[in-house]
């Protein structure tokens, strides 16, 4: 006796196309989530079938909610405050809700200059925003001192000190620019496992959520970098 399921044709259907879960005449039993393909899920789709999984469904609601820091450095923030605008509209990806508190804010956009004397409340800031926390760099200064890298006063880049998780160069980049970095990271958070061996930093106990905020010297920060989240590259042709 077969089995009426297999045979019952799902909304969406054409007349005379063989039912879903019916091919010659054997049923197929349903797919579990984790076993289907894209290609499957797109026509589940098209049937108005909506299949995801609780770690789906939360990197979406997080990329799609980004709350940054209400803080700015230099040039580069005057862009940064243009993405704001009705003519470029941020809140398009959810994410213009600029929170003057690090305690409520989730992603922090270093936009310009990193002075030595700023560094050690950038570093701060960073240790007061809870898990799960993003970095932005934007601009050439806030990557590597940009033009200002020869200067004594200048951090050659905030990766010395905190992890970066999106790099955006230009001087200054465009609203656009930080825009398609915001696509990107959103991206990054969506690709985020939550467990096994590929699970996601903030998942880690292991992995740490502060980082010590340099001091002032006689001459230069103390220490000049964190040595668990920043190295100096190796020469060419040296190991």
């Amino acid at each position: 006796m077969s089995d009426p399921a297999a045979t019952t044709p799902l909304p969406g259907d054409r007349p005379g196309q063989t039912p879903a879960g019916q091919q010659a005449g054997t049923a197929r039993p349903f797919p579990a989530a984790g076993n289907i393909t894209d290609a499957e899920r797109e026509e589940l789709r098209r049937h108005g079938i909506l299949m995801t999984s609780l770690e789906e469904l939360y990197g979406w609601g997080r990329s799609n909610s980004i709350w940054p820091l209400q803080f700015g450095l230099a040039c580069c923030a005057i862009e940064m405050i243009a993405a704001a605008t009705a003519r470029f509209d941020i809140a398009r990806f959810g994410a213009e809700i600029f929170r003057p508190s690090p305690r409520q804010a989730d992603l922090m956009i270093v936009s310009g200059t990193v002075t030595k004397k700023m560094a050690p409340q950038v570093v701060r800031l960073w240790n007061q925003m809870p898990e799960p926390k993003y970095c932005i760099a934007m601009g050439a200064c806030a990557i590597s001192g940009g033009p200002f890298k020869q200067g004594y006063n200048v951090l050659k880049g905030i990766d010395r000190f905190i992890p970066v998780d999106i790099y955006i160069p230009g001087c200054p980049p465009r609203p656009e620019a930080l825009l398609n970095g915001l696509i990107q990271l959103q991206a990054k958070i969506k690709g985020e496992k939550l467990t096994g061996p590929d699970a996601a930093r903030f998942t880690r106990p292991e992995e740490p959520s502060e980082f010590p905020i340099p001091e002032y010297g006689a001459h230069d920060l103390v220490p000049p970098k964190n040595t668990a989240v920043w190295s100096p590259p190796s020469a060419p042709g040296k190991a």
